[in-house]
Order: structure tokens, then C-alpha cells, then sequence
């Protein structure tokens, strides 16, 4: 439903409150310089991950010199402590902690939010069941939960991915409840209801479209707290391919030698705090922009 100036009938309002799109939230916050920023930052990584395994000058368990050399023209950043190209190995390592923490996000975002939204709109019992059920799942520390869920089934893509939308699924029905419950008090919502449009509509058509700001904030944070979990549980060697390229995989392995090799373990360090960095950057610029703050700053 377009969110237009709405007319007062009977000192009602019966449309939805003017609100930014998430479109145009997005449009809005490019115009800030640490959105564009964390763009960069996220795009240069995703590249990296995307292209890396096509340009590498070397496989990824290719043996190119002795253990722990340092950088040379053979091997830009020097080998690990298998005698493996470190490079070849930053280039290959990034796309499954990519894919992973994406698809969970996204999975997480979508129950999370479906259970938000239906808590705010019910008002009723159902509130505080669907509320209460979220509260069991957040006093569990994510890594805990994801390790259990590792542990028992074991290190596979679909485990970690359901472990993890797992852990984010009560943070974001949260923030989708808290945004949606004073907009479910709206004159629009009654009058909605009053002409029978059915509630899976109002919920998707008006709830939904009035909370994409706090949302979107939401997700990135999630995204970034997500790459970090993927990367701490391959650091502990439950990843889906413990002998394989995976920058998390990478720090544990040559932590051991960080004073004789360093970029063994500081090149994926490096890989994952820039990535980190540029999701938070783009999540902190989306919420000002919410916000209104730095507006008339960010459209100079």
C-alpha cells in the first residue's frame, strides 16, 4: 500500500503514516559516506570470494615450499605449516563462510520476522507464547547453541545453516514486534480489518512495509555477528570441510606459528575484520538514515 499523506475522516487517519521505503532507505543511505564505505569494503570481499578461486595462482592444497616460509616470489605471502600457498588459500577460503552466514541470515530474517509480525498483530496469548518461546532460545549463547546442534549431527552446510537462523531468529522477531506493535495501533489497521482484508494481508500489505527500516538495521548486525559465528566455529575445526580453505580453518592452523609466519593466520584475520567492518558500516549508515540523522550531511 503506497505510503502517501494520508486524509483525516472523523479525526481518524485511514492510510498508513509516511515512512521510508526500503528502496528508498537504501537509496538514502548510499548518500552517506560510511555506507558507501562498508560497500566498498563488502564488495572488495565478496569479489575476492567470488573471482579468488579463478585467479589463484596455485590450488588451494597445493604444497608450493617448505612449511612456514616466508613471503617470495614464489609465494606472495610466504606458506603455511603444510607448505601451502597462503594466498592461494585466502583466495579459495572465503565463499563457504560467504554463502553460509547469507543463507542463514536470510533464513532467520524471514521466521524471525513472520514470528514478530504475528506476535505484535495477535494481541492476545499468542504474544506472549510466540515472545516467551524467543526469550528460551536468546538465554542460550549462540556459539553454544551452534556447537550442541554440530556436535550431535555433525559439520554439515544445512547443520550450521539451521544452527545459526537458529540463534537469529529470536533477535529478529524482537526488533519486527517492537517496530510493529505502535503501528498495529493505527487507525489504517482497524480500518483494514473493519472492511474484512484478511490478516495474512494487513500483516504482509501494512505491518510489514512500515518496520523494512528497523529490519533492515537488524539484518545487517546479524549478517556480521553471523560471519563471525561461521568463522569461530571453523576456528574450533567444525567446519563442513575441515581439511579445505576456509579463512576461520586458516587462523586455527597457523596460530601456532604467528611469530616465525605471520600471514598465515593474519591474511584471513584480515579478510574477515574487513568484511565485518563493511556490514557494520552499512548497517550503522541504513540506521541513521532511519533515523534522520547526518541526512542534510550525507545529501550535500
Amino acid at each position: 500500500m503506497s505510503q502517501v499523506s494520508s486524509p483525516v475522516i472523523m479525526g481518524s487517519e485511514l492510510t498508513p503514516p509516511v515512512g521510508i521505503r526500503g528502496t528508498s532507505l537504501l537509496r538514502r543511505s548510499l548518500k552517506l559516506w560510511r555506507t558507501r564505505i562498508g560497500v566498498a569494503l563488502v564488495g572488495v570481499i565478496v569479489l575476492v570470494a567470488i573471482v579468488g578461486p579463478y585467479v589463484a595462482p596455485y590450488g588451494p592444497s597445493t604444497p608450493v615450499g617448505a612449511p612456514n616460509s616466508n613471503p617470495s616470489s614464489t609465494a606472495v605471502l610466504g606458506t603455511d605449516y603444510l607448505g601451502q600457498d597462503v594466498l592461494s588459500r585466502v583466495l579459495n577460503g572465503g565463499g563457504s563462510i560467504l554463502v553460509i552466514a547469507a543463507i542463514a541470515t536470510a533464513l532467520g530474517m524471514i521466521v524471525g520476522t513472520a514470528i514478530g509480525l504475528a506476535a505484535a498483530y495477535s494481541r492476545s496469548a499468542l504474544d506472549e507464547v510466540l515472545m516467551r518461546g524467543m526469550d528460551v532460545i536468546m538465554a542460550l549463547p549462540s556459539i553454544l547453541l551452534a556447537l550442541v546442534a554440530v556436535a550431535i549431527i555433525g559439520p554439515r552446510a544445512w547443520v550450521i545453516v539451521v544452527a545459526i537462523a537458529l540463534t537469529t531468529v529470536p533477535r529478529i522477531a524482537r526488533v519486527a514486534r517492537g517496530a510493529a506493535q505502535p503501528v498495529v495501533e493505527r487507525d489504517f489497521i482497524a480500518a483494514s480489518e473493519a472492511m474484512g482484508v484478511p490478516r495474512w494481508r494487513i500483516i504482509s500489505g501494512e505491518l510489514l512495509p512500515n518496520t523494512l527500516g528497523p529490519l533492515m538495521v537488524e539484518a545487517s548486525l546479524r549478517l556480521t555477528y553471523n560471519i563471525a559465528l561461521i568463522a569461530a566455529l571453523a576456528f574450533l575445526g567444525l567446519s563442513t570441510n575441515p581439511n579445505g580453505a576456509n579463512w576461520g580453518t586458516m587462523i586455527q592452523q597457523n596460530q601456532l606459528v604467528l611469530a616465525v609466519q605471520p600471514w598465515g593466520a593474519a591474511a584471513p584475520i584480515i579478510a574477515i575484520a574487513l568484511l565485518t567492518m563493511g556490514t557494520g558500516l552499512i548497517g550503522d549508515g541504513i540506521a541513521r538514515t532511519a533515523a534522520g540523522i547526518d541526512r542534510a550531511r550525507g545529501e550535500e
